[in-house]
């Protein structure tokens, strides 16, 4: 696999665009905005969602989807809520060859995961996730990451694996496709919950209890949906979970900071160019969590408080009267 097509140029499409580039592979980058398409070719730069990384001159951008057939590879980087209308507009060109999908979340309106929805689209697909914890600016750097790569068919994720992976991006094979799209979309729920915490002024101690906890609320769903536990244990649960908890660099993070500051949903949303997926998995999550049975009180207290007219101090008061138990999950 040499030619690598990557639908979405938003930080994290153009960061992997870069790494991939340079370990010598083919780059065709997608980007829904057609001005930063052209800045990709004209200035080697993303000037909208990666302004100051100088990017390599061998990747190429369009803002034509059919510049992208004929691809060995794609990747699909775009929000976890238009993965839907991708696959719809791209169906002619990925459905005969391999795709991975970026995307972290659950689909909103039908409270589905992301490969019910590629199932649903493309039943004889095949496809896989790939998850782990990672920040754009640093892959776009060249700084070592590593990520799990979960693929429903083996012998294609070896290939993969050995076509993507290099020094810089390790990657680790998986068959559980559901463990990864859980680990990857409840951190960003519980990433929230850390930010008002950091917001408020809580302490590093209530906020390591909370990732903990979290975690917890991960296994419980992913036995729920029948997900291996053990998955959680790697790059795409405990791993991502400790990055996106612990920084300001994580859009969810920050988002949870700001709130735990005073501001509003919508004041913080206004001002931002990129998606937080974790306001929109937040709701999704109730639904399913509700669907399943499966407790999830950190997830469902995050819902509270950015959908529903119900203070923040409110909600973590009820979190700490909760009845003690045996830690188990």
């Amino acid at each position: 696999m040499k030619k690598i097509g990557i639908i979405g140029a938003g930080a994290w499409g153009t960061a992997l665009a870069q790494n991939l580039s340079n370990s010598g592979l083919d780059v065709m980058l997608w980007a829904r905005e057609e001005d930063v398409a052209n800045s990709i070719n004209t200035e080697h730069k993303n000037n909208l969602f990666l302004k100051d990384l100088p990017l390599n001159e061998s990747i190429k951008a369009s803002h034509n989807k059919d510049d992208l057939s004929g691809c060995d590879l794609y990747i699909l980087m775009t929000p976890a809520q238009h993965l839907r209308s991708i696959i719809d507009d791209f169906a002619n060109i990925i459905k005969d060859n391999p795709f991975v999908i970026g995307s972290k979340g659950i689909e909103i309106e039908t409270g589905s995961l992301l490969s019910d929805v590629v199932l649903e689209k493309l039943p004889d697909a095949i496809f896989g996730f790939m998850s782990g914890p990672t920040f754009a600016g640093e892959i776009a750097k060249g700084l070592p990451c590593a990520i799990t790569l979960a693929m429903n068919n083996r012998e294609v994720g070896k290939e993969i694996v050995k076509s993507i992976g290099s020094r810089t991006l390790r990657t680790y094979l998986s068959n559980d496709i559901i463990g990864v799209q859980i680990g990857g979309s409840v951190k960003n729920v519980i990433a929230i919950a850390c930010g008002v915490i950091e917001g408020r002024g809580m302490g590093e101690s209530a906020r390591c209890a909370l990732v903990t906890r979290g975690l917890a609320e991960m296994a419980r769903l992913a036995k729920a949906l029948g997900a291996e536990k053990e998955t959680l244990m790697g790059m795409c649960g405990i791993g991502d979970l400790m990055l996106t908890c612990s920084s300001m660099q994580s859009r969810n993070f920050s988002f949870g900071y700001e709130l735990g500051q005073g501001k509003s949903v919508e004041e913080i949303l206004s001002e931002r160019q990129a998606v937080t997926e974790g306001v929109h998995t937040a709701k999704a999550l109730y639904t399913i969590a509700q669907n399943n049975a499966v407790d999830m009180p950190i997830s469902n207290a995050v819902y509270e408080f950015i959908t529903e007219d119900v203070k923040i101090d409110e909600i973590f008061s009820r979190l700490l009267d909760r009845p003690l138990r045996e830690e188990n999950i």
